[in-house]
């Protein structure tokens, strides 16, 4: 009996100092922090923890990890205002990482994890930034200068957090106007695309006007080279029939005997012609 009163009271004894020593492994691109919670020395130990295991007692002993790797942060949409009071949505997403040597300054000054740093001391800083911002443009400025104006955000961002222990290395902003003025942004662009249409159109009109001159002077041209052709015809026609010619013809019908013979010769100033006469006995 006595033996297994030992043995539970050490099984005891074994659960007890397990609850009191705690095993936990910084994994690489991690640092962890070591946090003493009672005693005069209670705050950030001197001792940074970079990767492996630490062994620890949860009773006195609280330890963090952080990683120094880039983390990427969205935000919800907030509305911030322009000069001429404009509200603007903004749903900012940021890149960024915390600087290894500096893990201990930031527990230290914010005595928190990351995520709620994030969400607490990290997203008023891009709130401001973005309010300062915005207030800088009027509304019409802002949609025409979306690349300056994130880099006056960026920068608001570096000049604030990089000596903290933070930095930024890339954001980008999901802008959304307010709808009067996204309703005159679609209508002008309406209005542009319309323009173009037109423009094409009429471009095409008058290339197809261009066309049909074209074509239409070819065919003028096609007509004036025929009838010139048929004027210079005639004209070489009219000056082959010479008084010898009219004669050879007389003398070719009359050989053949046949009745279209011509029997009258005679023309004006010494030109020719023939005319048929009828023959004699016939009427």
């Amino acid at each position: 009996m006595r033996p297994l009163i030992f043995v539970g009271l050490v099984f005891v004894a074994f659960i007890a100092a397990c609850s009191l020593v705690k095993v936990e492994r910084i994994d690489a691109g991690n640092v962890g922090i070591k946090v003493n919670l009672t005693g005069s020395g209670r705050g950030v130990d001197d001792i940074t923890y970079t990767t492996g295991w630490v062994f620890y007692s949860p009773l006195s002993t609280a330890v963090y990890e952080f990683p120094v790797y880039t983390q990427h942060k969205e935000y919800e949409e907030f509305e911030v205002q322009s000069k001429d009071g404009s509200g603007f949505g903004v749903a900012p997403s940021l890149n960024y990482f915390i600087q290894q040597d500096k893990v201990d300054d930031i527990f230290r000054q914010y005595r928190r994890p990351l995520p709620d740093i994030e969400n607490g001391f990290l997203k008023t800083a891009v709130y401001e930034a973005y309010r300062v911002a915005t207030n800088r443009y009027t509304a019409d400025s802002l949609i025409s200068n979306r690349g300056s104006y994130e880099a006056q955000v960026k920068a608001a961002l570096i000049n604030q957090l990089q000596g903290v222990g933070i930095t930024v290395q890339q954001i980008t902003t999901k802008l959304e106007p307010p709808a009067s003025l996204k309703a005159a942004i679609d209508a002008k662009n309406t209005a542009v695309q319309t323009g173009l249409q037109t423009e094409n159109r009429i471009r095409q009109a008058e290339a197809q006007a261009r066309i049909n001159i074209a074509e239409a002077e070819g065919r003028a041209k096609a007509i004036r080279i025929a009838a010139d052709a048929q004027a210079y015809a005639n004209e070489k026609q009219q000056q082959s029939l010479t008084p010898l010619l009219v004669q050879m013809r007389w003398i070719e019908a009359w050989e053949k005997g046949g009745s279209q013979v011509p029997t009258y010769t005679g023309g004006a100033g010494g030109s020719q012609f023939l005319m048929q006469m009828p023959q004699p006995g016939k009427q």
